[in-house]
């Protein structure tokens, strides 16, 4: 299996949750399924910020199902929302600190999946990779394939569907990669 790009490191996630979000925007979410390899370049994501941040599902403490957001950066989140949707976080910060990135959309072969539960679905996302070590190079990872965002494309926005978090849903923790009209990109 080859890759196209440098395989993110744990360092990476190790840092602030809103200066990963940022930065992880134009890079890539790479999966092999054992059928071959499928990459997305990353549209839109979105920062949850620890205990404080009330849309953050570490304010309601520590379970078995946010116990990896507590643990160390770099690993997968990935949990049902609805019943029926599976979707996809990266821990971000120290261990012990719980905070993680959703991921919202990416452009695939100039498709673009907007949606975390679309994405999951045509990744082949499910909670089996919950906890899975996104540093590895396997299965399912980040690559960094040298590319930068035009100047001004990186938009920021409140968060969507939190609205019970109060003042927590109006922080401006959404990003998502504005193109020129006429870039080519095709929405589903």
């Amino acid at each position: 299996m080859e890759t196209m790009g440098k395989v993110i490191p744990r360092s990476y996630f190790n840092r602030p949750t809103v200066d990963v979000a940022r930065s992880l925007v134009g890079k890539y979410l790479v999966r092999e399924n054992g059928q071959g390899l499928m990459a997305g370049k990353i549209i839109e994501v979105e920062a949850y910020v620890g205990p404080e941040d009330r849309a953050c599902h570490a304010s309601k403490g520590r379970t078995a199902r946010t116990e990896v957001l507590f643990g160390p950066p770099g690993h997968a989140y990935v949990y049902l929302c609805y019943g029926m949707h599976e979707m996809l976080n990266v821990v971000t910060e120290q261990d012990g600190f719980p905070a993680a990135i959703l991921l919202r959309a990416v452009e695939c072969e100039g498709r673009l999946i907007d949606g975390p539960g679309r994405l999951t679905r045509a990744f082949g996302i499910d909670r089996q990779l919950n906890r899975w070590d996104i540093t590895a190079g396997k299965t399912l990872w980040f690559e960094d394939r040298g590319e930068s965002l035009p100047r001004g494309a990186l938009k920021t926005y409140p968060r969507i569907g939190v609205d019970y978090a109060g003042a927590w849903a109006k922080k401006p923790w959404r990003f998502r990669l504005h193109m020129a009209p006429g870039s080519g990109r095709k929405k589903r």
